[in-house]
């Protein structure tokens, strides 16, 4: 069981974009299939495209980011979350709307 101490709840709705995109490479990190993509990884990768993360792998990705920054990504959402820039984006709409 996680349990989060009220920082690390207000870390969360305070991260810069960088620290996000650091966040969420340690998420994306098991599915990758190219690491030379990883190693260079930015808000302008694409999950599928350049780290060649598999989609059922993606959907894996998404369960991972809702678990830990606690949002729940709709279908709609999920299908636009195909790079790190739109996952950064939907991450924040998600935290700002808590």
């Amino acid at each position: 069981m996680l349990v989060l101490s009220l920082k690390n709840i207000l870390d969360f709705y305070n991260m810069t974009k960088e620290e996000l995109i650091v966040k969420l490479k340690e998420i994306v990190k098991p599915y990758i299939q190219d690491e030379a993509a990883f190693n260079t990884l930015s808000e302008h990768t694409d999950f599928i495209k350049d780290l060649k993360i598999n989609s059922a792998n993606l959907v894996d990705v998404v369960l991972d980011v809702e678990d830990e920054f606690d949002i729940e990504i709709d279908n709609d959402a999920m299908e636009k979350m195909l790079s790190v820039k739109a996952a950064v984006e939907i991450i924040e709409s998600k935290l700002s709307a808590k």
